[in-house]
């Protein structure tokens, strides 16, 4: 199964990396697009919960690391939830196999 990490900036300027053990980011987000808070983290869930859901029809379990991944989100996320202005953008894409 290819696994991918994807890299985000958030409202304050840092950058962090996220990982994906599917390229399904790819459905849900663009590089070089700028999404509203909120969006990106229903984004990242749909794409996280299939993510994890490809992992357990192939392997028999779902992914921890993609569930790993949308708390991480949702926690960083949530340090913007009073300013509906901030927005994070997605820098870029990266295949790991």
């Amino acid at each position: 199964m290819p696994e991918m990490e994807f890299s985000l900036r958030w409202p304050d300027g840092s950058e962090s990396r996220c990982y994906s053990p599917s390229l399904v980011v790819e459905d849900h987000l663009t590089v070089g697009e700028t999404y509203p808070v909120p969006d990106l983290v229903a984004r990242s869930r749909a794409a996280m919960t299939e993510a994890s859901r490809r992992v357990a029809v192939k392997f028999g379990f779902p992914c921890s690391r993609a569930m790993a991944t949308l708390s991480t989100i949702e926690q960083r996320a949530a340090q913007w939830q009073a300013e509906p202005a901030a927005a994070v953008t997605v820098l870029s894409f990266h295949r790991l196999t």
